[in-house]
């Protein structure tokens, strides 16, 4: 029996299958497009899509656990909860799935929402499962790293309520640690839900100084205008989207993004420092 993971070209799917082949798993890698990605020695590649039930009732036919990442599209709540019924009539009592933090906030927030109707499920139905809520992603930086380190702003409006921004590796690397220890416990584990949370608190002010520090030059915070965010994202991809993240961050600079404790319960689980924000812009830095 093998671990299925869904999203695996992604930027956490990637590292997770990663993560477990290094473990010495048997993986199943989910994917839309056959060879688009390389995968490690020994990872299957099952192709199909979410909203395909054949192919995820094939998919989940064979495997024992599951890690169950949907990617933020108008559909995504079909999507995760299709998935999780083939799951429980192929048997499956083992599933990692990934949430965000804060789904029962940000109320008003589409894919926070979503993601919150999910885990209601999860939850209702008594599926053993690990629900994991990250924070914002620091990866999430790579998409106006150009425009930081060309016009020395910082653009993304996540204000001053504080955000515990976390590094993608450090998720991936939580999402291993529950998927192996689910797959090779002698019978289904009870529910776990984890914050995931980086180790400090970052403000749009503190975010710009480590950019100023690392480049050698100042750059600036671009300020709290979600309208104008909004804009500048809808040029970029859909409007939908666009909205979406503009809500996100109006609930950012209310809410922020924190969770008391977390840090150091999330590098009890991974045994190891988490890494800071400063060590990420350094090597985003180095690559550019």
């Amino acid at each position: 029996m093998s671990i299925l993971v869904t999203g695996a070209t992604g930027t956490i799917g990637s590292l997770v299958v990663q993560g477990l082949a290094n473990a010495g798993a048997e993986v199943s890698a989910f994917v839309r497009t056959p060879g688009k990605q390389s995968f490690p020695t020994g990872v299957k590649e099952v192709v199909g899509d979410l909203t395909d039930v054949p192919s995820v009732r094939a998919a989940l036919s064979s495997v024992r656990t599951l890690f169950l990442l949907n990617a933020v599209t108008p559909d995504e709540v079909t999507q995760a909860l299709v998935a999780l019924n083939l799951a429980r009539e192929a048997g499956i009592e083992r599933i990692v799935y990934l949430s965000v933090i804060h789904a029962d906030k940000f109320t008003n927030v589409p894919h926070f929402t979503g993601k919150h109707t999910v885990e209601r499920m999860i939850e209702s139905l008594g599926i053993p499962a690990t629900i994991l809520r990250p924070a914002y992603f620091m990866q999430n930086e790579r998409m106006v790293q150009q425009v930081i380190q060309g016009y020395g702003v910082y653009p993304m409006p996540i204000g001053s309520a504080g955000v515990a921004m976390i590094d993608a590796r450090d998720i991936a690397g939580a999402a291993v640690a529950e998927l192996l220890r689910r797959d090779r416990a002698p019978a289904p584990l009870p529910h776990r839900t984890l914050e995931l949370v980086g180790p400090e608190l970052l403000t749009g002010e503190s975010v710009a100084g480590i950019w100023s520090a690392a480049l050698g030059r100042t750059v600036a915070y671009g300020g709290d205008d979600v309208a104008a965010f909004e804009g500048q994202m809808a040029a970029l991809g859909p409007a939908w989207l666009a909205y979406d993240m503009r809500l996100m961050m109006a609930g950012i600079q209310k809410f922020g993004m924190r969770a008391e404790g977390a840090a150091d319960r999330l590098q009890a689980v991974l045994g190891r420092p988490l890494r800071t924000y400063a060590d990420f812009v350094k090597e985003a830095v180095a690559a550019s």
